[in-house]
Parts: C-alpha cells; sequence; structure tokens
C-alpha cells in the first residue's frame, strides 16, 4: 500500500498542468488575445449584468425620459431624440447584436463544419459538387444578395431573422476552410491506422478528425461572428434591420436620419461607435490569438 501510494504523486504531477492553468499561461504568453478576451468579457458583463439594473418595458424604447439630453448624473450616456435613456439602448443594442453575430456564425460555421468534413473525407462526385458550389458562391457579391433579402423582408425582420438572412452566406468560408483541413488529414497515418483497426467513417470524423481540426473550428467561428456583426451593421445602417429592436446599428441608423452629428448631439453617436470598435477590435485579436494557436508555424514557444 505504501508503494502505490508512494507512486500516485509522481503519476499525478506528470500529468502536468490542468487544461485552465495552460489557458492563462497561453493569455498571458499571447497579449492580443487576453486584451481582446478582457474587451470582449468586460461587454459582455455590460450586456448582461446591466440588464438587471434597467426598465426594459421603456427604458431602451422611444418617449422613455426627455429627448436630447446630453450625459449627467441621472443619464450616463444621455439621451437621444426619440426620448431613450441611452445607456439603456447600449446594454440591450449590445446584447442583441452579439446575438446576431453568435446565431450567424454558429449557423455558419456549422453548416460549413458539415459540408466540408462530408465532401473533404468521402471525395469524388460530392467534393466536386460542393467545391464548385463555394467557388461560385465566393464570386458572387455576397452583401448585395443579403440587401435583396432584407430589402424584400424588410417587414417582417427581427433580430432572429435577420442572423439566419446573413447565416444564408455564412457557410462559405468555413467550408472551404474546413473542406482544406480535412483533406490534409485524411491521408495521414493516424486516420490509416484508424481504418485498419475497423472503425467506420463517423468514427473517423468524430473521434481522429475533429479534434484535430478543433482548433480552426474556433478561430473560424470567431472570424464568423465578427463578419456576422459587420454585415448587420452594414445592413442596418441601411435602413434594413428591424425598426423595432435598438441594436447597435439601428442606432447608428437613426443617428443618421435625426442628424445628430449636425445637430451637436455627440453623445448619441460617440458611444455607439465607441461599443462597436471594442467589439470588433476584441473579435479580431482574439481571431488573431486562435488563429497562432491553430497553426503551428506561427505558434509561439513556451
Amino acid at each position: 500500500m505504501a508503494t502505490l501510494a508512494g507512486t500516485a504523486a509522481p503519476a499525478a504531477s506528470a500529468a502536468g498542468p490542468g487544461r485552465l492553468t495552460r489557458f492563462f499561461r497561453y493569455a498571458r504568453r499571447n497579449p492580443a488575445f487576453g486584451i481582446g478576451l478582457i474587451i470582449l468579457i468586460t461587454l459582455v458583463l455590460f450586456s448582461t449584468v446591466g440588464m438587471l439594473f434597467i426598465d426594459l418595458r421603456k427604458a431602451p424604447y422611444p418617449l422613455g425620459t426627455p429627448p436630447s439630453k446630453p450625459p449627467s448624473w441621472q443619464y450616463p450616456f444621455g439621451t437621444d431624440a426619440q426620448g431613450r435613456n441611452l445607456i439603456a439602448v447600449m446594454i440591450v443594442g449590445t446584447q442583441l447584436t452579439l446575438r446576431v453575430g453568435l446565431m450567424a456564425g454558429a449557423i455558419g460555421i456549422a453548416v460549413g463544419t458539415i459540408l466540408g468534413f462530408v465532401s473533404a473525407y468521402y471525395g469524388g462526385f460530392l467534393d466536386g459538387v460542393v467545391k464548385w458550389i463555394v467557388d461560385v458562391m465566393l464570386t458572387i457579391p455576397a452583401f448585395l444578395i443579403l440587401v435583396v433579402i432584407a430589402s424584400t423582408l424588410r417587414n417582417f425582420l427581427t433580430v432572429e431573422s435577420m442572423a439566419l438572412i446573413i447565416a444564408v452566406l455564412a457557410w462559405v468560408g468555413p467550408t472551404r476552410m474546413i473542406r482544406a483541413q480535412v483533406l490534409t488529414l485524411r491521408e495521414r497515418q493516424f486516420v490509416l491506422m484508424a481504418r485498419l483497426s475497423g472503425m467506420n467513417n463517423i468514427e473517423i470524423m468524430f473521434k481522429e478528425l475533429l479534434p484535430n481540426v478543433l482548433p480552426y473550428l474556433l478561430a473560424g467561428f470567431v472570424q464568423s461572428v465578427t463578419a456576422a456583426i459587420l454585415t448587420a451593421l452594414g445592413l442596418e445602417l441601411l435602413g434594413l434591420g428591424s425598426q423595432r429592436e435598438p441594436t447597435l446599428g439601428m442606432t447608428i441608423y437613426w443617428v443618421q436620419k435625426y442628424s445628430a452629428i449636425l445637430r451637436g448631439l455627440w453623445w448619441w453617436w460617440t458611444i455607439p461607435v465607441i461599443i462597436i470598435v471594442l467589439l470588433v477590435v476584441s473579435l479580431a485579436l482574439i481571431s488573431l490569438g486562435l488563429d497562432e494557436w491553430s497553426n503551428p508555424r506561427t505558434r509561439r514557444a513556451a
């Protein structure tokens, strides 16, 4: 019993640090990733914890407060020309914008992963069809297609429908990326050994290929979320968003519509622009960090 107890400690120490410890070490070694993660967490906390302190029935919507009031103790972010408390608009708008990006990015990366895995692993006619569709879709101006779709459904747009519209073309880039990675892995020795051991194709894809592609999936997911948020902002700046939802993009649309810059209402457009910049920069920094993690050639030494 003493021998067994004595050998247990070295075995536990040989396992090395836990995943959480390795994650913090990587964030410390990669300042861009750490800074981006801190900014994103701050925005998420702002948009979630802040919901506990606002009245969702009236605060983010028109006629809730006196219009066009500059920042003060009562209204820290001021109010807009429609009588909305801008701190409530920013809390709700940040959450809605993140929801659009996460929904569209998740759908895009999920569809892209399925198509990329199936086409690259099985090859043949199926791979040729998927590759042809992706190549054709990449030559089409995606934003113009989304403008046409959003214009057609303008009277029925919600945050969820906006995410679905963006997801219509959000799978093209992930499909191409995942297909390229699976093509490089399917002929590796560990896949051949898995086939010889009797594993079927589904087991090989889930147990052997998916863990090796996971870093690329995470990096691709962050990139898809960033692209979805920017696309949603572009559509909303054109007025092709939900008129009833105070997203960040629709806030900028109302700034344009009511000529806030010409009227000197600087707080109305400055604050949402700052939040948008912080959101996009944080996602870009996280994407750079994940790209370094997924790419062995650029991965830093411990």
